[in-house]
């Protein structure tokens, strides 16, 4: 009996289980066929969180990987499509799916069928090629990355507002150094001495310091001397008699012995002064308007005017013109002979510099017409290290130094400083060139030559710094500026084996100099 009870149970059980499963497939099939075809809000509430457990779950026993090196590509708004290189980014995207990578990163035990291998060499060699159709560094390379800038523009292109208002954030950019120089350079001048009357004029050159150690200054209708060993201030000449808008143009003096002093007029006339005598010794035509422009080679005096010429007189004949030199369009407002005597260098306000034979004829031409300024050419210095090497500056449309091979005509350097090159003045001591500037900042600078790093910036001018010279011991230099002051610096130092001890005429209160440096020195 008990057997047999056990077998009723049992039967019973599965009935019970049938019936129901009967009745749960035809209430089942009756929903499903009234059901509407959206989800309830709770079941799809319910299918989201089972969802999302389920991808949480399965994220979680994976590594992390570092941005970007996920499989899944995001889009983003891109503003200017115009602007990228859609095949090169194509490129790196294909180039950087997860898809090669993983196909690879599968197969740890190093077995690899030839099939596989092939296709792997294959798709690597086709990446490769792509890559260097493209020109693609794929070290470098950005997916969605803009195309290159735009190309810089020419040469001779000149942007009216960089000109102006570039000047003092170059100046910045390009801050000085007092590491490139063992020997220590005074930030402030060491004498100001008033120019009243001095004329903002960049065409002129209004300043000269002889090797007597006494310095020209062209004050509108008056030339005054200042004596740097007594500091005795005596007036030259005067040219008010030639009427109210008269005025002096230049100065120059003679390279040795220091006692004649060329004076050039706005009237076109030279003048020649005995200085010790304190008398007008010449006066010499040649020009039909104002000379701005004067050079000594020994007893040849060159001047350059605004009639565009250059007229070559020898002072010791009375037939004092030896050749008129046209070659410039424009006023000429710079010359300079080289140390050498063998060639004139000159700037005109038509952006060229021209190179003439100290051979050369009213017939001649010059030896090179070189244009690669954009501006005036006023500021023209020889190179007493080198021979055959000149310095020449632009106007406010170039603000350029360049350096110039005048052997071959060639130009060797060219930096822009920033500014109006006004004057350019060398070390005789060491490979080093000063430079003074107009707008924006009214500074001198000093280069280091060749590598032309700015050893030093001296400021205290308000107005733009239009002449230099240089001291007869060469260490001090003179600057002229329109804010109608002379300021005196200290920046040229004497090399120190010789001239431990000694001071130079700046360097002693009052300006007087010790016996022991009477003797000048020649600078050519």
């Amino acid at each position: 009996p008990a057997p047999f009870e056990k077998h009723t149970n049992t039967n019973m059980t599965s009935n019970v289980v049938d019936f129901e499963d009967i009745l749960n497939n035809g209430f089942s099939d009756a929903n499903t066929a009234v059901r509407s075809g959206v989800r309830a809000r709770w079941e799809r509430k319910k299918h989201d969180s089972s969802t999302n457990g389920a991808e949480a779950s399965s994220s979680s026993c994976e590594n992390r990987k570092p941005f970007g090196s996920s499989s899944s590509l995001s889009d983003r708004f891109i503003p200017n499509r115009a602007a990228m290189d859609i095949e090169k980014s194509s490129h790196s995207i294909l180039a950087s799916s997860s898809s090669y990578e993983e196909s690879i990163g599968d197969r740890t035990d190093g077995e690899v069928s030839e099939d596989e291998y092939t296709s792997d060499s294959v798709a690597s060699d086709m990446l490769e090629y792509k890559s260097s159709l493209l020109g693609i560094d794929d070290s470098k390379s950005r997916i969605l990355s803009f195309a290159d800038k735009a190309p810089a523009p020419k040469g001779d292109t000149v942007n009216n507002l960089q000109v102006l208002y570039s000047g003092s954030t170059t100046a910045r950019k390009n801050k000085s150094s007092t590491k490139l120089v063992s020997r220590h350079i005074p930030s402030a001048p060491t004498r100001i001495l008033d120019a009243p009357d001095l004329l903002d004029d960049y065409y002129l050159n209004l300043l000269s310091w002889s090797d007597t150690n006494v310095l020209a200054v062209a004050l509108s209708q008056t030339v005054y001397l200042w004596n740097a060993e007594t500091g005795a201030i005596d007036e030259l000449c005067n040219v008010e008699s030639e009427g109210p808008d008269a005025h002096i143009s230049s100065v120059s003096w003679i390279q040795e012995g220091g006692g004649h002093l060329a004076v050039g007029t706005s009237w076109g006339k030279t003048l020649l002064w005995d200085v010790t005598a304190g008398k007008q010794l010449r006066k010499m035509d040649g020009h039909t308007d104002r000379i701005g422009a004067l050079s000594w080679n020994r007893h040849i005096l060159s001047s350059g005017g605004r009639d565009n010429l250059i007229v070559n007189h020898d002072v010791r004949i009375a037939e004092h013109k030896t050749a008129t030199l046209s070659g410039h369009s424009q006023e000429v407002c710079g010359l300079a002979w080289s140390p050498d005597g063998m060639t004139l260098a000159s700037g005109a306000n038509d952006n060229k510099l021209c190179l003439w034979d100290a051979t050369a004829s009213s017939s001649s031409r010059a030896r090179y017409e070189l244009t690669e300024h954009q501006a005036a050419v006023k500021a023209l210095a020889w190179s007493p290290h080198e021979r055959n090497l000149l310095a020449t500056g632009g106007g406010t449309a170039d603000r350029c130094i360049k350096f110039w091979n005048t052997q071959t005509g060639s130009m060797l350097n060219s930096i822009d400083t920033g500014s109006q090159v006004c004057a350019l003045q060398w070390n005789p001591f060491e490979k080093e060139i000063l430079s003074s500037h107009g707008f924006a900042r009214n500074q001198l600078c000093l280069w280091k030559y060749p590598t032309m790093a700015k050893v030093k910036e001296l400021d205290g001018h308000t107005a733009r710094v239009l002449h230099m010279a240089t001291s007869p011991d060469g260490a001090s230099v003179v600057s002229a500026a329109a804010d109608e002051t002379l300021r005196f610096w200290d920046v040229f130092a004497p090399p120190s084996k010789t001239h431990t001890g000694k001071r130079g005429a700046s360097d002693v209160p009052g300006g007087a100099k010790s016996k022991k440096l009477i003797r000048t020195m020649h600078i050519r």
